[in-house]
């Protein structure tokens, strides 16, 4: 754990005691602060009493009057598209708010640094796709190059639930938009935005303002290095406003759709094969096409990201492309869960959005697709400029059949994931691929996209 530092003997407030907030009140309590809990499920508040957590409720008259800070929860809205009426409370009594990754950052630095030969460094990935496998491969990358390193924030361990680091370790810390909104200290080492497409406009009124979420991991602190996905404008945009000029170093361009050039610091993939470029000199080169952890184009842009982050921290190119063969992907990414008959059975369900979806559907042929769910804002007409490599699509989910009717493929509404396997096993042929990548949410028939993706790998399994 890291013990919260600058909070001995004062009251702070968490709101919110799912995984983040609960760790956060312990790490509070090591660093000698009153932790005063609340969350609106009672489960939530009993589990945090059973721990000896004073829990207050915070919607009280004058709560916030001796409060030094209030801590959010990432799912609980502080500002669009209503803030929370707690933190609404907090922010007219002019009480902080902050969140686990902020406290995370102000508490991360110790004296004991001073004797450490190599200090601690910390990666932190975000972006709207590829930032859980681009995590988990640096992760990897780490283990294979022998550096000791700790996965946390989105992904793994909560960020404050991490082991106290050793000399030359590395953090690789998957952060959210939710999270980069409210942390009150953003100061990575490396910092890496992999990519935008419109997700989560609600919460942040807008593309402008979930751009401006992922801009905070970059502005706020000013890391060493900066990694930057150019193949948008946004990143495009981010990139300029860090660099001093075209040999600035500090930034690594990232592109997946075009050769870069110039005199920085360069890493693109085309054709399936990454190349480093610095100072208008190859200096790396990888060939991704038979990577089988790392299918398709998206994971290509992973795989860049990835690159760019562990040279960033001095780790060698050989190296990286061992760690890249012994990849096996992540749980409900473009993963390969079962091949029968010639058929090869994909989980994708973390395709959430339009765009992973359409990323997913570019990277294999002959697909049986398996989509549908709760749809995000925006729709799902841009999906189907993707879908020339659809054979045809099973749509689950409780508006399946409005989904169906936005599909330009041959389509059949199913709204079960039961009959949604079944039938595209029974028209399958070898050379097939059946494919969940839902382009939706979960949240109208499952808890989560994992329940969504280990509910498809049952009925895989349980058909062949």
């Amino acid at each position: 754990m890291i013990p919260v530092r600058g909070v001995n003997g004062v009251r702070v407030a968490v709101l919110g005691l799912g995984r983040s907030g609960l760790t956060a009140a312990r790490a509070l309590k090591a660093g000698g602060a009153v932790p005063l809990c609340w969350d609106d499920n009672s489960d939530a508040r009993s589990k945090a009493e059973d721990e000896g957590f004073e829990c207050v409720d915070l919607k009280q008259a004058g709560i916030f009057k001796d409060i030094a800070r209030l801590i959010v929860s990432p799912g609980i809205p502080h500002l669009y598209p209503a803030p929370n009426p707690i933190v609404s409370a907090a922010l007219d009594a002019k009480v902080p708010l902050d969140n686990d990754i902020g406290l995370f950052f102000q508490s991360f630095a110790t004296p004991d640094w001073n004797s450490f030969e190599t200090v601690p460094r910390v990666i932190a990935v975000t972006g709207s796709n590829g930032k859980s496998t681009t995590s988990a491969l640096l992760n990897h990358i780490m283990n294979v190059a022998g550096r000791p390193v700790q996965l946390a924030g989105n992904i793994g361990f909560g960020v404050l639930d991490i082991s106290t680091p050793h000399d030359g370790e590395v953090i690789v810390l998957e952060i959210s938009s939710y999270q980069a909104d409210l942390a009150r200290s953003l100061t990575p080492d490396v910092a890496v935005f992999t990519n935008l497409s419109p997700d989560h406009l609600d919460r942040h009124a807008g593309m402008g303002g979930y751009f401006g979420a992922k801009r905070r991991l970059f502005a706020e602190g000013g890391p060493d290095r900066a990694v930057i996905g150019v193949d948008e404008k946004e990143g495009i945009f981010l990139a300029g406003q860090l660099s001093e000029g075209p040999s600035d170093d500090r930034i690594i361009c990232v592109s997946v759709e075009k050769k870069l050039t110039g005199a920085g610091w360069h890493v693109f993939a085309r054709r399936g094969f990454l190349s480093e470029y610095r100072k208008e000199r190859q200096v790396g080169s990888i060939d991704l096409r038979d990577i089988g952890g790392l299918p398709g184009v998206h994971n290509h842009q992973n795989a860049c990201s990835a690159y760019a982050a562990a040279r960033a921290v001095g780790v060698a190119p050989k190296v990286i492309e061992k760690a890249f063969r012994s990849f096996t992907g992540l749980p409900h990414r473009s993963q390969l869960i079962a091949e029968s008959n010639g058929v090869r059975f994909v989980n994708d369900s973390k395709a959430t959005n339009i765009d992973s979806a359409k990323k997913a559907l570019v990277a294999f042929k002959n697909i049986r697709w398996i989509c549908g769910g709760l749809q995000k804002e925006g729709g799902i007409d841009g999906v189907n400029a993707a879908s020339d490599n659809v054979k045809k699509a099973y749509v689950i989910g409780c508006n399946a059949a409005e989904f169906a009717a936005r599909l330009t493929v041959d389509s059949q509404v199913c709204f079960t994931m039961a009959a949604a396997v079944t039938a595209a096993i029974a028209d399958s042929e070898p050379g097939d691929v059946v494919l969940l990548a839902p382009a939706a949410a979960s949240f109208d028939q499952y808890d989560s996209f994992e329940q969504r993706g280990n509910d498809f790998i049952t009925e895989v399994k349980s058909n062949l």
